[in-house]
Parts: C-alpha cells; sequence; structure tokens
C-alpha cells in the first residue's frame, strides 16, 4: 500500500550528532531524513501509538559522534532505545501509561563513569496514571515522573495534578534546570541529585498576567525567556538565586532575605530582573536561544522568524516563511538549524544568515471533500486554517498552493474544493472572517493550472455569489468548462468557462467564469450536488429531497423522495444509472437510488462520514463511523469501516475496518494509462484504486478489487537513494554499498560462462572514483579471491 500524509510537526524534531539526520516524530513511527537531500533514509517503526519525543543521546567525546542512538517516547507508554543507523530496536520500557513528553538532563550534567561504575539514566516525563480511579478527574490523575532508563522501572513522582492537560517539558542545556507552563504560571525546578532514584527537585514559580504558550533556558547564565498569547517575550534573569541557593547550602542571610530592586518581576518571584519585548501580533509559538547564548530566536502566527539580539533588544527578521512557525531547533553544526511550520513543513537554515537550504514537506488536510482524489491521477485535498491546497499529480506527488498572501496570516477558511477531471482547473469557495463582527465576506474563486501543472493562478474572483449566504458544495462539470455551486441560503448556481487565446510573447489561453443558471427549490437549503458521469443530469439536494435538472437548460427534470434528516453527500456511480445520497443528523441514511425508475434501490441506517464512487465503475465506496457498542465489542479498538458495494447490491462485497474515521476522507484514483507501466500489484497494473485519509492526516492508497488489498508498488526511473549524499539511501547494510541481490530462479537457464583475467594489480583502482558507483560485486569477489590464490610456476620433469 503507499502510504503517507502523516504530519512532520506534532513533535518537535531532533539532529544527530553529526548534524547530517533530522529524526522526526511521523504518527507512530521516527522517520530519519537527510539533512543535504532532504530525503527520507529510514525510519523507526514499533510504537503503536503517537510518537511525543525523539532524543538523540550525544557523545561522549568527539570520536563518537559517528555512533547513532538515540531514545523515543509514545502515548502507548513505552521508551524505547533505538540504534537508528541500521535502523534497530535496541530496548523497549512499558510503564504502561501514556507519555506526553520526556526530557533527559542526566545525558548533559552527569558523567557516564563514576568510580569505575556506570551511572543510571534518568528521564522525567509528563505522563497521565490511568491506573488511578476513573472517579478523579483528569487534572488529578496528570503527573510529572522520574524514570530510570537503565533499570526499566519508574522511581520518583514530583507533582500530581498541577495542570489540566498534559504540558511539554523543557529542559536547560545545562540538565539543572527543567520548567514547565501552566497558564499564567511558570514553574521550575532544580534536580538536586541527577545521579539518585530520589525525586530530588527544588521548585520556584513566575508569575505572568497572561497564558504563557512557550518557554526556554539561556545556554549558559539563570535567564529564562517565555512567550505569551498576545505576542510578548518576557525575560527573567538570575531566577531563583534565593531558592536555588539555599538549596547549594548557601546560609548568608542578606542574599536570602534583603528584598533588592527588582524591575519588572511581580509579587515576590525569585528573580533579579524582568524585561519585556514585544513584536509579534500574535501568541508567540516559538522560543530558542543560540547555542552562545547572545541570541534570541522567536516566532508565531505570523510566519516570521525574528532573532533578537540579548543585551540590546535589536532584532533582524526572516519573513515570509509562509506559515505559522511550531518549533525551532539548532544542530550540532553552528552553520545549520531547522524550523517546524503548520502547514507540515520543516525548513532547513543556513545559519548566521537564515536561507532556506532545503524543505522537508508532508501532506496535512484536516477538511477532505469525496472528491480529494479525483480524475485521471489527479486529487486535492485542502487546509483550512493554514489555507492550503495539496493536489496530487499524475506521478503520486503531493503539492502545495498557498490561497493567501505572502504574511502567511490565515484571514479566510477554505469551505469547498473541487478539481476538473484532467486536474488543470480549480475552484475553491472562502469565508473571509470578520473583524468584531465587520468585514465577513464569502467569495467563489476559479483557478487555472500553469506549465506542467506546478502552480495555480487565480483567472475569476466573486464575491457573494449567493448574497450572503455559504456555498455548501462546489462541482466540476465532467467536461471541465461547468461547475456547479450551491447554497445554504436556498439557491444554486451552473457556472461557465469561457477561455480566449492570447497572442504575446507566447500564446496562452485567458480563462474567465459566468453565471450561466440560477435555480432554486422552494427556498429550501441547497446542501450537495453532484453532476452525473455524462454530465446530462445535475443532482441537487434541496434539504431532505433530491431535485433533478438538466444543466444546459436548467429544467427541473424530477424530484425524488423525502430523507428524515438533511442529505450531506451526493454521487453519481460511475456510468451506472444509479445515485448515492449520505444524510446526516439524528437518522442518518445511506441510499442508492436507481436513475431510470426515480425510485430507491435500497437504504441502510448508517452513519456516514463520506461517499465516493468510481468514474468508470459500478462500485462506490462508504466510510461509517461505527456506534460505541460496536467499538467496544465486534470491532476493538477501531472506530470506523469501509463498506465496498456494487451499486445494484445491497450486501458489500468487501469490509475494512479503520481507526480514526471521524473527519477522514475517500476517493477512488483512476489510474493514468501513462503510470500503468510504474504501478504494479503482484505483476498487474490495477484500473483502479481506493485512497483513505483519516482524521489525522495519514493517508493509504490499495486497490479495493484485489484479495486481502495487496500492496501497491511503485517502481520510480530514478530512485531517491540514487540522489542521496554519500550513500545515505533508503537501504542500509549490505544493500546500502552494493545492491539488492538479484533473486536466485532455478528454472532460470544459467547464463554461458567468460572467462575473466583479473589485472595483476586490483587494490590500486578497484575503489577508485564516486562512492556510491562501486564496481559490481562478481568484480570485487574475483579480484579479491584471486589476490588470496599462490601462484605456482609447474615444474619441468
Amino acid at each position: 500500500m503507499m502510504r503517507g500524509g502523516r504530519s512532520l510537526v506534532s513533535s518537535s524534531p531532533a539532529f544527530s550528532n553529526d548534524a547530517k539526520k533530522l529524526l522526526v516524530c511521523t504518527s507512530n513511527t521516527v522517520s530519519v531524513f537527510s539533512t543535504v537531500t532532504g530525503l527520507q533514509i529510514t525510519s523507526l517503526e514499533g510504537h503503536t501509538a503517537l510518537v511525543t519525543s525523539v532524543i538523540v543521546v550525544p557523545p561522549s567525546n568527539p570520536a563518537a559522534k559517528v555512533l547513532c542512538y538515540c531514545w523515543t517516547a509514545s502515548l502507548d507508554g513505552t521508551f524505547r532505545y533505538w540504534d537508528f543507523s541500521l535502523p534497530e530496536l535496541m530496548k523497549t520500557i512499558d510503564i504502561r501509561m501514556p507519555i506526553f513528553s520526556m526530557v533527559i538532563p542526566s545525558f548533559l550534567d552527569v558523567p557516564a563513569e563514576e568510580n569505575g561504575k556506570h551511572q543510571d539514566l534518568f528521564a522525567y516525563v509528563s505522563i497521565e496514571d490511568t491506573k488511578e480511579t476513573q472517579e478523579k478527574t483528569k487534572a488529578s490523575r496528570r503527573q510529572i515522573r522520574k524514570c530510570n532508563l537503565s533499570k526499566s522501572r519508574l522511581v520518583g513522582k514530583l507533582i500530581l495534578g498541577e495542570t489540566r492537560k498534559p504540558e511539554v517539558l523543557t529542559v536547560s542545556p545545562s540538565g539543572k534546570f527543567f520548567g514547565i507552563r501552566n497558564k499564567c504560571k511558570l514553574h521550575i525546578w532544580k534536580v538536586l541529585d541527577q545521579g539518585s532514584e530520589r525525586a530530588a527537585v527544588r521548585k520556584i514559580t513566575l508569575h505572568h498576567t497572561k497564558k504563557i504558550t512557550v518557554i526556554a533556558f539561556h545556554p549558559t547564565q539563570r535567564i529564562i525567556a517565555a512567550g505569551d498569547v498576545t505576542g510578548r517575550i518576557l525575560t527573567w534573569r538570575g531566577f531563583g538565586n534565593r531558592a536555588f541557593a539555599a538549596s547549594n547550602g548557601v546560609t548568608d542571610q542578606k542574599l536570602i532575605n534583603v528584598q533588592e530592586d527588582k524591575p519588572g518581576v511581580r509579587d515576590n518571584d525569585d528573580a533579579d530582573s524582568c524585561s519585556t519585548w514585544h513584536w509579534h501580533s500574535a501568541e508567540v509559538n516559538v522560543l530558542s536561544f543560540s547555542s552562545d547564548g547572545s541570541y534570541l530566536y522567536s516566532g508565531g502566527k505570523e510566519g516570521v522568524l525574528v532573532v533578537w539580539q540579548l543585551d540590546t533588544g535589536k532584532k533582524k527578521f526572516l519573513p515570509r516563511i509562509g506559515s505559522p512557525l511550531l518549533y525551532f531547533i539548532d544542530s550540532p553544526d553552528p552553520t545549520l538549524s531547522s524550523i517546524s511550520c503548520a502547514d507540515n513543513q520543516i525548513h532547513l537554515l543556513k545559519m548566521p544568515s537564515m536561507g532556506i537550504l532545503k524543505t522537508i514537506s508532508g501532506i496535512k488536510a484536516p477538511c477532505c471533500y469525496p472528491d480529494m482524489y479525483e480524475g485521471l491521477g489527479n486529487g486535492i485535498a485542502f487546509d483550512q486554517t493554514a489555507g492550503l491546497v495539496a493536489v496530487r499529480t499524475e506521478n503520486y506527488c503531493i503539492q502545495f498552493y498557498s490561497l493567501f498572501d505572502d504574511r502567511g496570516v490565515s484571514e479566510v477558511i477554505v469551505t469547498s474544493v473541487a478539481l476538473s477531471i484532467d486536474g488543470s482547473l480549480m475552484s475553491t469557495s472562502e469565508v473571509k472572517l470578520a473583524e468584531e463582527g465587520i468585514g465577513g465576506l464569502v467569495c467563489l474563486k476559479f483557478w487555472e493550472a500553469g506549465s506542467q501543472n506546478k502552480e495555480f493562478s487565480l483567472s475569476t474572483i466573486v464575491y457573494e455569489p449567493h448574497r450572503d449566504a455559504g456555498i455548501s458544495a462546489v462541482k466540476f462539470h465532467p467536461s471541465g468548462n461547468m461547475v456547479v455551486s450551491s447554497s445554504f441560503g436556498g439557491d444554486f448556481k451552473v457556472w461557465k468557462c469561457n477561455h480566449d487565446v492570447i497572442q504575446n510573447d507566447q500564446m496562452r489561453q485567458n480563462f474567465s467564469w459566468t453565471c450561466h443558471a440560477v435555480g432554486s427549490y422552494k427556498k429550501k437549503p441547497m446542501t450537495a450536488a453532484a453532476f452525473s458521469a455524462d454530465g446530462s443530469v445535475l443532482a441537487v439536494a434541496a434539504k431532505t429531497l433530491i431535485t433533478l435538472w438538466n444543466p444546459y437548460k436548467n429544467v427541473l427534470l424530477a424530484v425524488l423522495g423525502e430523507t428524515l434528516t438533511p442529505i450531506a453527500n451526493l454521487s453519481f456511480v460511475g456510468k451506472s444509472d444509479n445515485l448515492v445520497a449520505a444524510s446526516c443528523g439524528s437518522n442518518p441514511q445511506l441510499s442508492v437510488w436507481n436513475m431510470s425508475k426515480l425510485s430507491l434501490s435500497w437504504s441502510y441506517k448508517l452513519h456516514i462520514e463520506v461517499v465516493a464512487s468510481a468514474i468508470d465503475l459500478s462500485s462506490f465506496a462508504a466510510l461509517v463511523l461505527l456506534p460505541e457498542s460496536s467499538k467496544k465489542t465486534t470491532f476493538k479498538g477501531m472506530d470506523g469501516v469501509i463498506l465496498l458495494f456494487n451499486a445494484t447490491d445491497p450486501v458489500p462485497t468487501v469490509i475494512w475496518s479503520v481507526r480514526k474515521a471521524k473527519g477522514g476522507a475517500l476517493g477512488f484514483v483512476q489510474v493514468n494509462p501513462s503510470s500503468v507501466e510504474e504501478i504494479s500489484i503482484d505483476g498487474k497494473a490495477p484500473k483502479v484504486l481506493l485512497a483513505y485519509m483519516n482524521g489525522d492526516h495519514e493517508y493509504v492508497l490499495f486497490d479495493p478489487y484485489c484479495k486481502d488489498a495487496r500492496e501497491v508498488s511503485i517502481s520510480q526511473k530514478e530512485g531517491l537513494a540514487a540522489h542521496d549524499h554519500k550513500g545515505q539511501a533508503g537501504q542500509y547494510g549490505y544493500a546500502s554499498i552494493y545492491g539488492k541481490l538479484p533473486e536466485f530462479d532455478r528454472k532460470r537457464p544459467e547464463a554461458p560462462w567468460v572467462p575473466s583475467f583479473p589485472s595483476d594489480r586490483p587494490w590500486e583502482t578497484i575503489f577508485s572514483g564516486s562512492s556510491h558507483n562501486l564496481p559490481p560485486l562478481t568484480k570485487l569477489c574475483s579480484a579479491f579471491l584471486e589476490s588470496l590464490l599462490e601462484k605456482r610456476t609447474s615444474a619441468a620433469e
């Protein structure tokens, strides 16, 4: 199966010790990318739930930089220790409680050996104790625990019920402090005995007037920075001088008790001073000190990275990143950093110029429609909040198109997206957010693809196409020159494309769209729409009714029976005479209508999330949300099923159980004839693929008509590994050097033997040339074995 779509920005990534690899938490796995090429090298698979933390084990000496070990933590309640160069799982620790965050200060402050004995390795984790009785609130089950990773056990409890939700732990570079934010408070702990199983810590609390969103520790000084929801950055200097000095045995009463002037410090907080900077217009999501402590990096919703000079407050910017910033991390190489963005992209930055070297991207689509994978190898999905449209092209790659300006601020919400069958045209409906109740606006946009579908340009924009009512659906006619938009306000409109040929330096087509017809039915809200396969019939759902229209003459043809709840999805089943309707609400229903008889064929009372139909086949698929009773009995751990139907048969032909079905999407993908040679299942090319995207934006493509939904293999003419740096490829070990050995076929006739004569001095030239272009294995073996043989001369008789 082709899989993808996992979020790259659910947690902070981590660099390897040589800065040549970037470890990224991607759902249940950790993906390892090359920082040179931006391509994935390998992945760490084994966790059964979301991976929340990845920490690379630092080298004990400069020679150990080549070592590739890391710890991961997950919501499945396990810590795992990996050698990510192979990759190989070395150790698993199961605490049977979901782990939301992990820090390991012992890496930084405790020597590896003391008096000839290995020191235990400890981690501090943010967990929820599921063993506690359900009568207790979630807040009372939140804990920060100390775990002995060397002996695989929990050894100490620091906090019980500090926060209402799991928060991310932040550790200082020295490993002596770690902090956690809690609304307007900032809790800081000093670890008193890192090498002991005792949870020996001392805590202070710093106060603020607004909710704190992110914190960062200075690498060498006792300075902590925090960002809040209003865009302000606060910097406390000399925090904990009283409390932490006492823990070190300081008894000078003047140092502890005397209250000196503390500019900016609230109440009786334990800090020398507090300064405030304010540039960001929205909440601050990113804070990080430079490795030498001279600069502070900050970023937020406006998509701008700001670099502050800590002593003077002067700043410079990396603007127009294009999306809200989430994480910023430095690498062991001072010239390389990474920044993670809300549009599911990770940018590798060249420091200190902050130029973008490479971008690692994935698809993130919180809201998808049934036609997200529609047409000849083309598909579409979109992000309502980030304003990004993701289009899957004919070579099964994901491309992103931004619908907003360069500021990266989402001022509109994309409510519907449609793509023509050939992928050359696109239509979107958008709602501009009102500011203080003023300025809200609905608009319909039409886009045309550029050369090789690499970018979309806006051709026509229609403001308030249905007055002030919202748009419920946008659908393309099979010919691509007509679009229907339905409205909750009680009407639908058919739009027609006019294209003119403009002759300038280069001949190009100019597309414009005008309203061709307007229709309504008894002023009922129009909740869904669909064209038939030949485009001769337009079906529009008038709340609980289905109206059939001639789209060319705008004539009402028929009205089909009424459902109990509003219809949310309409889809014609291929070139057959069947129409599928899915209604939502308190009485959900899946119904199939026969268009030749204008009657109901069959129906089910199912909670349908989405329906998808194949273009040239008489089949359709439905994503069904399961009731709570079925989740616990028949489908353990699953919350949805995919049902594949033949339109004439109410009994599903295949059933697949899935997870995270809420908010998911389905779509059939017609295999492009030009891609038939590249796509194979057991040596046979499928005619159509089924795409499923779950609520966490992870997708899978498979052949629904193949037994057991066999894996889809894509053969690429130029493998990604061939472009990687110094052999960093998807393969590892023997295969990464010499390539895969051919499979031995006993029935295959043996090739005739060809004599070869190795050179007398093979080792001078055998390894010359590029490292990725080694000689074949047969040449290596023959030359090596020849060098071991002792040459003898026959004695004359």
